[in-house]
């Protein structure tokens, strides 16, 4: 009965969530004019679904699992969901942080006073079952679909409030994300079903057994790279920054739960699903991964130091440290792939925290510049406190998980004799200190421009949600296992480096 149970969840679930995902939308709809019902059905559906995906994630590995097919247009293109390690490290952190985005959302967009709430809370529930239908997907057609349809779903979310500036970064935001993905990832996906019969995820790489020669499997390679725009590699980086118009739980979710993680989660399937890391390994052409995750590191803390606005600084910080998650997987290294993926749950936690407090800090004070955030940390304690644990995580120091991930992307470079990649990370660091520990410096040791005393906290949900995603930065520091362990199941069933 267990096994039967567990075999049920497991085959069941991922259309399960994405059809509750997809059910908040009418009854959202329907309780437009009572907005309290409305958002308690928003926060209800975040919570159930997260519930159904722990359940999934308790039952997975009791058995083996099969692709469930949603729909067909010909027999190689098929919508079909399956669980594995990968897509539940991504389904459980986006699942996870919907539901205290949510809570933020609340207090933010009334506090706010932002308009058409009801289409709001509607597309961040499309977004959220985008995202699960690509984290479940079994198959590159499936993945391919949901990636494209979370661009299609957010960019109401990015236009939102629909000023001349909005609509100039909700147009770059769409031009980039489906340009790049027309040009370069649809050709490069049926590449690989011309060159390796099959559009099918494999544990160890479906193009592992094609006849293909080196040129054409680096060039499929290379244009996932250039198609992927959600990864948010350099030059195809600035629709993210042009995003930061929207309202800021839209930036968290661009930034932590959905957006660029589909991006990173997308080049790790190629890596190791489509491409796998033996043959990788043998064509070489992870390199040209590797170099860019490293520019990009680099390029982007640079222009992070420039940024006054802090929502912009925020938004080149995620650039950077997306590289990371790329760089990590890159590098074919065992402990490096493992500190990659853990690093998009660590990094998801510690960067929805630091939009969360950008959001409260304009909610209660009406400031958007670093330069505006003298003697805020005194006003503001609980939001700056929370502010100054993702500092550290970004940094990379104790006790944040994000030590974690960049201890093994670390141990990795070192066992694969990265000297170039150990040089990077080590001036990366130096260069999330130099642009966040002002802030924090600012915040509590400078006097208030204004002489204003006294808390002036964002709303309770806004409160209540950052200071949950900081406790949660600490507690996977000390509690890192569940993310670990899928990261490492995924490096394990990969097969390793030569």
């Amino acid at each position: 009965m267990g096994l039967a149970l567990a075999s049920l969840v497991t085959d069941a679930g991922p259309a399960l969530s994405v059809g509750l995902c997809l059910l908040a939308i009418p009854l959202i709809a329907l309780l437009r004019n009572r907005p309290n019902l409305r958002e308690a059905a928003s926060l209800g559906v975040a919570t159930l679904n997260f519930l159904l995906v722990a359940a999934i994630y308790a039952a997975h590995g009791r058995g083996e699992t099969i692709p469930v097919e949603v729909f067909r247009i010909t027999d190689d293109l098929r919508v079909a969901f399956r669980v594995d390690d990968l897509g539940l490290l991504f389904a459980l952190t986006a699942s996870f942080l919907w539901i205290l985005n949510t809570l933020y959302s609340i207090g933010y967009m009334r506090a706010h006073h932002e308009h058409k709430q009801t289409r709001f809370y509607i597309c961040f529930a499309a977004s959220i079952a985008a995202a699960m239908g690509a984290a479940f997907s079994s198959n590159l057609f499936s993945l391919f679909v949901f990636y494209e349809a979370l661009t299609l779903v957010t960019y109401p979310l990015v236009i939102h409030a629909e000023t001349p500036v909005a609509k100039a970064g909700a147009r770059r935001y769409l031009v980039y994300l489906l340009g790049l993905s027309i040009a370069f990832q649809l050709p490069a996906l049926f590449m690989v079903k011309a060159y390796g019969g099959t559009f099918e995820f494999h544990a160890e790489g479906l193009l592992r057994t094609s006849t293909a020669s080196a040129g054409v499997l680096s060039l499929i390679f290379v244009l996932f790279l250039l198609g992927i725009g959600k990864a948010a590699l350099m030059p195809f980086h600035s629709w993210l920054p042009a995003a930061m118009v929207a309202p800021t739980p839209v930036s968290a979710l661009l930034h932590a739960v959905a957006v660029v993680k589909a991006g990173v989660f997308t080049v790790s399937r190629v890596v190791f699903h489509v491409f796998g890391v033996k043959l990788l390994g043998d064509l070489g052409v992870h390199e040209v991964l590797v170099f860019a995750a490293c520019f990009t590191i680099v390029t982007a803390s640079l222009i992070a130091l420039a940024q006054d606005n802090l929502k912009r600084r925020l938004a080149y910080s995620t650039i950077a440290q997306l590289s990371y998650i790329l760089l990590g997987v890159g590098l074919l290294v065992p402990d490096a792939q493992v500190g990659g993926l853990a690093h998009i749950g660590f990094h998801a936690a510690a960067k929805i925290t630091l939009f969360f407090c950008a959001g409260a800090i304009l909610v209660a004070t009406h400031k958007t510049l670093v330069s505006q955030l003298d003697g805020i940390g005194r006003r503001m304690p609980i939001t700056m406190g929370a502010f100054t644990v993702a500092t550290l995580a970004m940094i990379g120091l104790p006790p944040t998980a994000c030590l974690v991930s960049k201890w093994f992307l670390v141990e990795g470079a070192a066992e694969g004799g990265h000297g170039l990649v150990l040089a990077v990370l080590v001036v990366s660091t130096l260069l999330n200190g130099a642009y966040f520990l002002p802030i924090v410096w600012r915040a509590f040791f400078r006097p208030s421009p204004d002489g204003e005393t006294g808390w002036k906290e964002a709303p309770w949900p806004c409160v209540v949600a950052l200071s949950a995603t900081a406790l949660l930065t600490i507690g996977l520091f000390f509690f890192p296992g569940i993310v670990l362990d899928l990261a490492r199941g995924v490096v394990t069933a990969a097969g390793g480096v030569r």
